[in-house]
Formats: C-alpha cells, structure tokens, sequence
C-alpha cells in the first residue's frame, strides 16, 4: 500500500505537523494550494492512498485531533465537486481514531467528523486534522502526536473490519465515537444532521459504495435524525443492507 501524505504551506498546523514528520524521517509533498483545493491530485501523483494533515477551523475554537473522510453532500463551497463523495478507506480512519485516542492530550478531544468539503479525488483519502485554533494549530505535542500517528497509518498492514456508514447526529459524531472504537466496524462516511436535506438515493449510494471495502451496514443516530426520521427510515429501507441504530450495536 503506496500511503502519501499532503501538507499545504498556507497550513499553520500541517507546517507543524510537517516539522514533526522531519524529525521522524517521514517523506510527505508540499503543496502551494490549501488542501481541500487539491483536487485530482491522485492523476499527478501515482499512490493508494493519500492523506492530508491539516488544521481544523470550527466556531467553537475547541481543542480536537480528529480525522474524517472528504466530501460533499451539497454545494462544493469549500473545494471538491458538488455532491460527490470521495473513497472513504474505513479502516484507516478507524485505526487513526484508536491511535489518536491512545495519545490524547491533555485539554484535546479526539474526534471522527463527519463527512465533508474537498477535494476531490478517486483514490481513497482522509484528512487527520489539529483543532481548532492557531495556539493549538502551532501546539508542538498536538503536531508530534499527528506524525505519530500518520507513523502508525503508514506502517500499519490493514486489519479485517465490517465497514458501515453513519447518517444523523452532530458534526463531531459522539454517538458513533463509541462504536468506532470499542469493537470490529469501520466507519467511512458519515452525513450529519444538518446535511439530510441532502441525502437522497444517489448519496446514499455514494455512501455504500465509495468506500475502499463496500458498506454492509448502516448506523442510524436515530435521535439525531430529527424530524427526518421517516424520510430517512424510508431511504435506506430500499436498500439491501442491515440498519441498525447506535443504541442497538453490541461490540
């Protein structure tokens, strides 16, 4: 597995984490352009796999190492295509998230977030991300627990993992945390709560497919489905997959 990782110079927390790679010895590509704009990268640079280590810009200004798979389920607003999901590699995210959480820092959340913004490409990616301010962007241990782990990621062999997809919930996924990191699945792409309006049979079947193992499963955060819990019920329901709701998962 050809893993290579991105890291934009307009980035304060990918230029930290790129510092810290240094000292691992751990190659990765500059790039001029901000990540989420790195579109079609997979067509220049001939690889499995690519991830990017970024910062991750919220409202809240809370401390996070998270990671999570690219992708729109609307309007392209900040890079990538309009409705058009990348390859989730699943597992990846999964044994990133149980690294990060073996690493956590004092006063950081470890998070998998949900689905979202760009670029685009067709080679399964994901984004491992410092939150979500500049003192943590520019926060050395947060940068060394990032290499750390993209250390582990590039090294690791693959475990065997039921793949699934989550749909409801908040946009740092709490009701699915748990799940990811107590048992055997895998959770490659998840649609918020607020990205319902958007989820329709085509990104639904995005969802399933575009993952680097095809999904066989589908978690409901029934409650944070809202009042599109029929619609949603619905939906999946025309498709041949087992559905569960978080409560119902028994690792």
């Amino acid at each position: 597995m050809e893993i290579v990782v991105i890291i934009s110079k307009q980035d304060k927390a990918g230029m930290n984490i790129a510092s810290c790679l240094d000292e691992k010895r751990i190659e990765y590509v500059l790039r001029d352009e901000k990540s989420y704009n790195c579109e079609n990268i997979d067509k220049e640079i001939n690889a499995d796999m690519f991830i990017f280590a970024t910062k991750h810009e919220s409202q809240a200004k809370v401390n996070s190492l998270s990671v999570h798979a690219p992708g729109n389920f609307g309007k392209a607003e900040l890079g990538g295509r309009d409705r058009e999901l990348c390859v989730a590699p699943a597992g990846y995210l999964k044994k990133a998230l149980i690294e990060l959480e073996k690493r956590k820092l004092g006063g950081f959340e470890v998070v998998q977030e949900v689905t979202h913004h760009g670029p685009y490409l067709e080679k399964p990616c994901m984004f491992i991300e410092i939150g979500s301010n500049e003192d943590a962007w520019l926060n050395k241990e947060a940068g060394k627990v990032i290499a750390e782990v993209i250390g582990v990621l590039l090294n690791w062999k693959g475990e065997e993992f039921r793949t699934a997809i989550g749909i409801g919930g908040l946009h740092h996924t709490p009701n699915f945390k748990k799940i990811i990191l107590d048992g055997s699945i895998a959770i490659g792409h998840v649609c918020a709560k607020y990205n319902l309006k958007d989820l329709d049979e085509e990104m639904l079947k995005q969802m399933i497919e575009r993952n680097s193992k095809k999904a066989d499963l589908v978690i409901l955060d029934w409650k944070g489905l809202g009042t599109e819990k029929e619609k949603i019920k619905k939906l999946v329901e025309s498709f041949d997959l087992e559905i569960k709701r978080t409560k119902e998962i028994k690792n």
